[in-house]
């Protein structure tokens, strides 16, 4: 896939500048030693034109992310959110990905940051997962023991571990991989949060072990508002292969349902699914069809 063509346009520290024009510093930590906060971010086109979803939480997390990791953030937040909206313009871009970067300077001592810089890229990317129901392997894999870094930082560096659990679920057949968390309770995908259905509720791990993505916050709200029940607990494997249904969520991939875990195919029909009635009231939310956001 490319990601930026000659006339491709970036924003990096207050200035639009063409992407292939752009450089970076070979000595910096954050390539050394992944030190180094982003955040997944995107846009749609509405009928009210084109709009970023939850773009304040966003960068919230991202200044989150930062302060975590003790990177300094000295960014005003509303106007990244204007430079963005300008980016997508200037791209031509509506249904857009954004990934917002914020980066450490030329240091190759293992010391916190003194310095940042901040890049804003954009680029036509459709879910993540693809459409199709997603063949799931367990990962050996574990996601980081939350005592060895905060997990909660959507930092550059954590996702070497997710790299790995991807190119090993692929290099099996699989589509994508589940991790589980330290106590070998269901954590999260590479890339994503992880819902299950049983018996006509939702269920989905508690925090701890996993990122605390956006989606996955927006759709515990949805459910709220569409009374189904959502309980966030420590889901064993054995919950897990004995629910009716199950699907991912995040920005990237939106709400995509899981077809099968390892050899265990989920029984509901997806369709007929909570997961399905989710991820229709989601698309509904993110094109602003209906004012969801309004009472979520």
């Amino acid at each position: 896939m490319e990601y930026y063509d000659s006339n491709t346009v970036l924003y990096l520290n207050g200035q639009f500048v063409k992407s292939a024009d752009a450089k970076t510093d070979l000595y910096g930590q954050s390539l050394h030693y992944g030190y180094a906060v982003f955040e997944g971010i995107k846009s749609y086109n509405t009928h009210n034109g084109t709009r970023i979803f939850k773009a304040k939480e966003h960068f919230d997390r991202l200044q989150r992310s930062a302060e975590l990791m003790h990177i300094p953030f000295p960014f005003d937040k509303n106007e990244l959110i204007r430079q963005t909206y300008k980016l997508l313009e200037k791209n031509n871009l509506k249904d857009a990905y954004i990934r917002p970067l914020v980066y450490c300077g030329t240091n190759m001592s293992l010391s916190q940051a003194t310095e940042s810089s901040i890049v804003i890229m954009a680029w036509e990317w459709g879910a993540y997962l693809g459409c199709n129901l997603q063949k799931v392997c367990i990962s050996s894999y574990q996601r980081p023991n939350p005592k060895s870094t905060h997990i909660e930082a959507k930092a550059s560096g954590n996702y070497i571990n997710s790299i790995l659990a991807t190119t090993e679920a692929k290099n099996k057949g699989f589509d994508e991989a589940l991790l589980l968390d330290i106590d070998n309770y269901v954590a999260e995908a590479s890339g994503a949060n992880i819902f299950i259905e049983k018996s006509g509720k939702l269920y989905t791990p508690s925090l701890g072990s996993i990122l605390p993505g956006i989606t996955r916050a927006t759709v515990i709200k949805l459910c709220k508002t569409l009374d189904i029940e959502c309980i966030e607990k420590k889901i064993t494997v054995e919950e897990l292969k004995n629910a009716d249904s199950a699907f991912f969520c995040g920005t990237a991939a939106e709400i995509i349902g899981i077809g099968s875990i390892d050899d265990t195919i989920f029984p509901a029909t997806w369709t007929e699914t909570l997961g399905a009635t989710i991820q229709r009231t989601y698309k509904a939310l993110v094109l602003e069809k209906q004012n969801y956001e309004v009472i979520i």
